[in-house]
């Protein structure tokens, strides 16, 4: 196993805990209403367009279209879309933290809408804290895509084979490992922890 120098973090999932449900628990009484609307109306095929660059207006603009019913709940996934992100995920700021005060390089891939990753940014110490951030919905490319994984490869100067690259996606993992570098597939932060501490990262 060769060693490794630079680390690569998803956003979503990885660093902060994104969820529609915590946004739509909020205006749903009951749990079985909020999960048909997130299946059959917001559901992830249409959010998906928002994280490869369609601007919010124009895919909403068409759902309401076929949904106008639903007009209020479908204009609130814009407007209240932080609701969505309400914390970090538990761990993984630290995680950050100790890898910035070991000098290593740490770097940010993410599928996010364009409008949204300033706010993350701002909001999420550990988010701001990546030194090259590469967003889909600026490339107008989705992960698990090559391209967008070699633009922040090109961007950051990444040594492939040196770097770890880490996403609660098993597929976008995957993409990663098939360009060289070594992937982890997130589940927490302890997993990652112990990964990171048997790669000489952290602890010792």
């Amino acid at each position: 196993m060769g060693s490794i120098s630079h680390v690569v973090f998803d956003i979503g999932k990885v660093l902060v805990d994104w969820d529609p449900r915590h946004l739509y628990r909020k205006v749903f009484e009951r749990e079985e209403e909020m999960e048909r609307f997130l299946a059959e109306v917001c559901n992830m095929e249409w959010n998906i367009a928002h994280d490869a660059g369609v601007p919010f207006e124009e895919n909403a603009a068409r759902l309401k279209a076929r949904h106008p019913d639903h007009h209020a709940l479908i204009e609130m996934y814009s407007a209240r879309y932080m609701e969505m992100c309400p914390h970090a995920v538990p761990g993984s700021a630290e995680i950050v933290r100790e890898l910035k005060v070991r000098g290593v390089p740490v770097h940010g891939l993410t599928n996010m809408p364009s409008s949204i990753y300033p706010a993350m940014r701002d909001t999420f110490p550990a988010v701001a804290a990546l030194e090259v951030t590469v967003v889909s919905g600026d490339e107008k490319l989705l992960k698990p895509e090559p391209e967008i994984y070699q633009r922040l490869i090109a961007r950051a100067g990444l040594p492939v084979a040196a770097t770890l690259y880490i996403d609660d996606s098993l597929r976008n993992v995957e993409a990663a490992e098939k360009l060289g570098m070594r992937g982890h597939h997130f589940k927490h932060a302890a997993g990652l922890r112990a990964e990171l501490e048997t790669l000489g990262l952290l602890g010792g």
